[in-house]
This record gives structure tokens, sequence and C-alpha cells, in this order.
């Protein structure tokens, strides 16, 4: 990446509609190549191939060409399918129309139904005495989704994924395995592979594990890959993962269990 190139060329958002937004700082596959590289530690199918929009508002000086076929190609490396564009100068929608990829209005990612118009209320009826009515009864308050246990060890290139809630496993995570969960991951046995807590943006969510040992971590899509090992302090170890300050920074701190 050259001197004058951002530090984090794309970030990633999802967005209400189920598709995921790809915010670039920058519109040339190689430096866009360079960023997802380090975030992703190289892993191309670290995606499982989810809709991507691509977001150019904060790309300061767009090329006159923009490379449609090397942007597609760098995307799809990594298992995501791009299909439309927004906040794109009207010179580039020509050559994203014929790359196959949509204009998407923004509004159109956060649109809420019309209210409907008030209407005028009709004379009150005479007052009819009557009973009073009898108290209602409480309504009954909406069930918890329940924490996913998995109590068998993840092998390589399984995974798993505890939609809405934590995610428990008490046997282990092998490398090249991925677990996932919109809330924390807790792992009692010697975890390795891949985990993704927060997976839907909760920023409170944590990774928890006795024996840590993975390829890669994500807090609300906040990555940190270990291609050069894990720390001395925390390889194989208790260890908590979590987002801290302001900046929310993927912290690791050592957990003394005794």
């Amino acid at each position: 990446m050259s001197a004058s190139a951002p530090a984090r060329s794309i970030e990633f958002h999802n967005t209400t509609l189920g598709a995921t937004i790809a915010v670039l700082q920058a519109a040339e596959p190689a430096t866009l190549a360079d960023t997802l590289h380090k975030m992703l530690g190289g892993m191309p199918d670290f995606f499982n191939g989810e809709a991507v929009i691509l977001d150019f508002a904060a790309v300061a000086q767009i090329p006159s060409r923009i490379d449609w076929p090397g942007l597609q190609s760098l995307l799809r490396r990594y298992r995501l399918q791009p299909i439309g564009v927004m906040r794109l100068g009207a010179e580039h929608h020509e050559g994203a129309r014929r790359a196959g990829l949509a204009l998407i209005d923004p509004a159109q990612l956060t649109a809420r139904p019309p209210a409907e118009a008030p209407v005028r209320p009709a004379p009150p009826p005479e007052p009819v005495p009557t009973p009073a009515p009898a108290p209602a009864a409480p309504a009954p308050a909406p069930a918890a989704t329940p924490t996913m246990f998995v109590d068998r060890p993840l092998r390589s290139g399984q995974q798993v994924y505890a939609r809405g809630t934590d995610l428990v496993l008490l046997g282990g995570v092998s490398p090249g395995a991925e677990v996932i969960a919109d809330g924390s991951i807790h792992c009692y046995g010697p975890l390795r592979g891949r985990a993704i807590a927060g997976a839907l943006g909760d920023q409170a969510a944590r990774i928890l594990a006795s024996n840590f040992g993975p390829e890669l971590v994500s807090i609300a899509g906040v990555y940190r890959t270990f291609e050069r090992g894990i720390p001395e302090a925390f390889a194989g170890g208790p260890t908590l993962v979590r987002l801290t300050g302001t900046d929310h920074t993927l912290n690791l701190e050592a957990l003394k269990l005794d």
C-alpha cells in the first residue's frame, strides 16, 4: 500500500435488508486487496456468499475509469457477491450498469412505510353506563432466545452460527472451523479456527476461551488475525477478547480462573 493510501480502505456494515455494505475509501483493486488481506488474514473463504453493495461516498479520488472487473473479482475471491453501488458519481453510472451492478438509493436501505393520513374522528356517541371492565391480564414477557450449546468438537471446515444469542462451546474448535454468534462466544475447549462474535454489530459482545489459539477473532466487524502466532502472554491460556475505548479497539486480556 502506498504512503498516501488510507490505513483501512474498506469497512463492512450490515443493513436491515440483509445485504452487506462495503464502505470504500479507495477504488483501486490493489489497494483494497492489501487491506482485505490484512483484515481477513488472506482467507478467501471468510464470507459465505453474502450480497454486498459498494458505497463510494468516502472515496476521496475516484479514477476516471473504475476497474469494475477487478473489483468484482477481488470481492468474489472472498466469497462476496457484488450486487450494486451507491453514492457514485453520475459519470460512472453507465460503467456500473455494464458491470451488472444496480444503482442503489441509500434511502432504500432504511426506508419505512409512510405514515397513514390522519382520519377525522367521528363525533363521540352519547355515553351509556356500562359495568367497569375486569382488569386486563398482564401480557406475558417475550421469551429470550436460548443460548446455543455445542458439546461436540468442531472439525476443520465445520461452521456454527448462533443467531440472535450467545454460543457456548464445550468441545473446542479445530483449525479451519468457524464459529459465529450474534452475542458472545464462550469456549471451554481449545479455541483454534475463527471466532466471530457480535456478528450483527453488538459492540458489547465478547469472546472467552480457556485455551486461546485462534486463527482470527472478530467482534462487531473489528478483526484481528494471528499469522505470526498468538502473543506469548495469551497462547494456550484463558483469554478474554473485547472492544475497549471510544475507538473500539480489539483488546486481549488474560483471565485468572483460579
